[in-house]
């Protein structure tokens, strides 16, 4: 029997540049938000002419208008220009919209540095990389020696001025036994997550912790010290999210997760605890922990899975804003006594086992709420016709 071949998924590397490469790549920067100006302003006349039929400038387009350009540009080469006309084709395409936003190169408003490249454009240089002939290096040289092969990628810049390479390689899948079947994942504020078996990842406080520093900071003019903080929270919250979807993703061969909407609910007074718990940020780590695991990863309608009983499937729990503080009850139907946060994992997990509807492709909630619509009308006159 052959074997069968092992799949490959697109895992993005990040590596942190060191300081002698930050001035050059700064310039590069200004030179790629000239090209994405240009690029800007050469759509949207061709998109809203004088006089004559519109037209929807592609990438194609852009790279033959933008022939010869490279000897404007000191730092950047033709490679880039073409990624830069792609990059803006791609995302005008996305928003549908004529006209994007200006990148801006200097002032308190400006852009966060950005230079992408071909997989072509960039090379080894012994322990360090060259691109557009320029010697960089990177921390954790060991790292970058060990990837034979990349895709294209693109040097970014982070709030506090800091330069990371961002190159994606293709990562062999790992296919690991899973210990445990199945699992779901309850997503909330008091804690960040739940799971049907009663594990418990605590509500962060990355944020909160730090809040009284960030506002000091800022209170004095310190900007880059707030930004650093910021960063020192963000990087806590997404360690404590690795490790519990790296458990997640290690034990359970299928992950149900609720659709809980950080944006939405961002809207409200509870926006800054919403934020700081990352629940998108959480599922985006198991769909691709998952994916690199061989793991069966779903995303469910939450729906009235706190009030139902998953025992009895009864709609008996604490429902409304003021039922948030309710964190135990007990089912008027079968008595049962349930946690909030664990019922309600266990109501995603049997609502992931179920088929998928034939709407989309989320599946159907195991218990559906009773309707309250009232029936048609015209049901309703031939039933009165029928009586008399």
């Amino acid at each position: 029997m052959p074997e069968t071949p092992i799949p490959n998924v697109i895992r993005t590397l990040r590596f942190k540049l060191r300081r002698e490469g930050v001035a050059w790549l700064e310039a590069a920067a200004v030179e790629v938000n000239q090209v994405w100006n240009w690029a800007n302003e050469v759509s949207y006349k061709a998109a809203r002419p004088y006089s004559g039929p519109s037209r929807w400038l592609s990438g194609f387009d852009l790279d033959k208008l933008s022939t010869g350009a490279t000897k404007c540009f000191e730092h950047v080469g033709a490679d880039t220009i073409q990624k830069v006309d792609a990059e803006f084709a791609r995302r005008r395409r996305q928003f549908r919209k004529a006209k994007l936003r200006w990148r801006v190169s200097r002032g308190s408003r400006r852009s966060l540095g950005w230079v992408p490249f071909k997989a072509a454009s960039i090379r080894r240089n012994g322990r360090a990389l060259r691109f557009c002939g320029k010697t960089l290096r990177v921390f954790e040289a060991d790292r970058f020696l060990g990837i034979d092969r990349w895709r294209d990628g693109c040097f970014c810049q982070d709030a506090v001025g800091d330069w990371w390479l961002c190159l994606p390689a293709p990562v062999v899948i790992e296919d690991i036994p899973a210990a445990e079947v199945d699992v779901g994942i309850d997503l909330g504020l008091h804690a960040t997550a739940t799971t049907s078996d009663g594990a418990v990842l605590d509500a962060g406080r990355a944020y909160r912790d730090l809040e009284q520093k960030i506002a000091t900071a800022q209170r004095r003019g310190h900007k880059r010290h707030a930004k650093r903080l910021h960063r020192k929270a963000s990087r806590r919250r997404a360690f404590a999210l690795h490790r519990f979807s790296r458990k997640m993703a290690n034990t359970y061969q299928m992950i149900v997760v609720g659709d809980v909407s950080s944006p939405k609910l961002a809207r409200t007074r509870m926006a800054k605890a919403i934020l700081d718990s990352g629940w998108g940020l959480l599922r985006m780590q198991l769909q691709y922990k998952g994916e690199s695991a061989g793991r069966c990863v779903r995303i469910v309608s939450e729906r009235n899975t706190s009030r139902t009983c998953s025992a009895c499937g009864a709609l008996s729990g604490p429902a409304g804003v003021n039922g948030l503080r309710v964190r135990l009850w007990v089912c008027g139907e079968c008595g049962c006594a349930h946690d909030r946060d664990v019922n309600a994992a266990k109501n995603i997990l049997a609502a992931g086992r179920c088929s998928p509807s034939v709407c989309g492709n989320e599946s159907s909630p195991r218990h559906a709420p009773p309707s309250r619509t009232p029936r048609p009308r015209k049901a309703r006159k031939a039933r009165d016709g029928a009586a008399a």
